[in-house]
């Protein structure tokens, strides 16, 4: 399948669901959540490098709690926590203890990190999402909503900072080849 041809098929998937999940977006489309991403328009998805994982992920320890979350074939796991800080060592980025999320991330796996500002089934929804290289998205990291539903305005400001140190998606390489 040719590049254009899978632009074509996402562009129609997000032209039928275009508030929908990214992942069944890319499998409707026969690709990958990343590629999804990186064809999202301007400033709805801005992409930073993966190698600023580190960086973002500790920018984010400063926001407070946060939704977390893991979206996989077999379900979708949501955390609501503050992060704590990582460190680099043993090939990963290990994240400290003291907080219901620790562990450790392969982060020389992540190529890229896209701030997404889409509608979700509807309502506006901020989130970092980190892509891998084969185009998943290992895992997501959401502005909180307040009791209202609306976004967190401290979070959004925090958010809106960062994407707009950014370069838009549409200057960026893309990662739109097909699944395998």
């Amino acid at each position: 399948m040719t590049f254009e041809a899978v632009e074509a098929r996402i562009d129609a998937a997000l032209a039928a669901e275009p508030d929908g999940v990214i992942e069944r977006i890319a499998a409707k489309a026969g690709t990958t959540p990343g590629a999804v991403l990186a064809r999202l328009p301007g400033r709805d998805a801005v992409r930073l490098d993966g190698v600023d994982l580190a960086s973002v992920w500790n920018e984010l320890t400063g926001w407070g709690d946060v939704l977390v979350i893991v979206h996989t074939a077999a379900g979708v796991f949501e955390i609501d926590t503050a992060l704590m800080p990582g460190t680099a060592g043993q090939g990963y980025f290990n994240v400290g203890s003291g907080a219901a999320l620790h562990g450790h991330i392969a982060a020389g796996r992540c190529v890229a990190i896209y701030c997404v500002d889409r509608l979700f089934f509807g309502r506006r929804s901020c989130s970092i999402q980190f892509v891998d290289e084969d185009g998943a998205i290992m895992f997501k990291i959401f502005v909180k909503r307040s009791p209202d539903r609306s976004l967190d305005t401290a979070q959004l400001a925090l958010f809106e900072a960062l994407r707009d140190r950014a370069v838009p998606a549409a200057h960026q390489p893309t990662l739109a080849a097909p699944a395998a």
